[in-house]
């Protein structure tokens, strides 16, 4: 099959991109790993060297940026918003939307791919309560478990209401400290704890009392903590709404969910615009990046 792969793609680059990009939207990142060491065997030369000069425009962007593993994705996509296309907000997205174990992933494979560490690039790039705050979602241990201390909880939700809601001014560091240093299944019972305790959504507190992408940030950690799938279904919706569409941004979510939890965004978006995601991505592109994207985003369910 491998073998089969790589000659069809090796054969069909540049006249035929349409199986070309039926091959590899179908391959998941352990076989889209071997077509590529295939292709290199066989033809001295970096499948994506040969991708580069074939594809242009936003198809080549999204075929680019799905050939490698979900952490060295990352890797490139924070290098490129840190570094080349300077986007606080993307870069600010993918740090606090992924797990502690792949952001450990994540920073190991940055330094080794770009001889820097990815800390460095946010104190170059980002300044004030950003920089505090990312640096240390970077670096702060939190588990992945689903265990809850109720008393911890409440506590949590009181020193937020106490920091921001009950006083004039924010107190950014008890936010950057909670939010920081503690599990999504905490804080998704923290923010269950803070609605039926004050009567307001923790969202909505760290909207009124924060701004910028210091509020992104901590809105992307209490919504990817509760619902991951909603998080993201309104991420696409905002990338496809009114004039023009964010193609960037429609490339880097679908591309970086398709293997994680499509179906969940899809469900999302379904759920709260009563269209399918398909339909409004088929609106939105054309072509072969649309046949690309819409392979990623799977069969319409409904």
């Amino acid at each position: 099959m491998w073998l089969n792969d790589v000659i069809v793609v090796f054969n069909r680059l540049g006249c035929d991109t349409a199986a070309v990009i039926n091959i590899l939207a179908h391959r998941d990142a352990t076989q889209r790993a071997l077509i590529e060491s295939e292709y290199k065997t066989m033809y001295s030369e970096e499948l994506t060297k040969r991708l580069s000069k074939e594809l242009s425009g936003n198809l080549k962007k999204a075929v680019l940026l799905w050939m490698p593993d979900p952490a060295r994705r990352d890797a490139m996509i924070l290098h490129d918003a840190l570094t080349t296309d300077i986007d606080l907000k993307a870069a600010t997205e993918v740090i606090c939307s992924r797990t502690p174990s792949q952001i450990q992933h994540l920073k190991q494979l940055y330094h080794t791919l770009y001889g820097t560490y990815i800390e460095h690039a946010i104190q170059t790039q980002a300044s004030g309560d950003l920089e505090k705050f990312l640096l240390a979602y970077l670096s702060t241990p939190r588990s992945e478990g689903f265990e809850v201390d109720r008393t911890m909880v409440d506590q949590d939700a009181k020193a937020l209401y106490k920091a921001g809601e009950k006083r004039l001014g924010t107190d950014e560091k008890t936010f950057r400290m909670i939010f920081c240093g503690r599990s999504r299944a905490h804080m998704a019972a923290v923010s269950t704890a803070y609605h039926s305790m004050y009567g307001n959504t923790l969202k909505k507190a760290v909207k009124s009392e924060t701004s910028g992408n210091f509020e992104h940030g901590l809105v992307t950690v209490v919504q990817c903590a509760e619902n991951p799938g909603k998080y993201f279904a309104k991420v696409l919706r905002k990338a496809m709404k009114g004039l023009g569409t964010n193609d960037k941004t429609l490339i880097r979510v679908i591309v970086t969910r398709a293997e994680i939890d499509m179906q969940y965004i899809k469900a999302e978006y379904h759920k709260k615009h009563h269209k399918s995601l398909n339909d409004d991505v088929h609106s939105e592109t054309s072509g072969h990046y649309r046949t690309f994207l819409l392979s990623l985003l799977g069969p319409n369910q409904h």
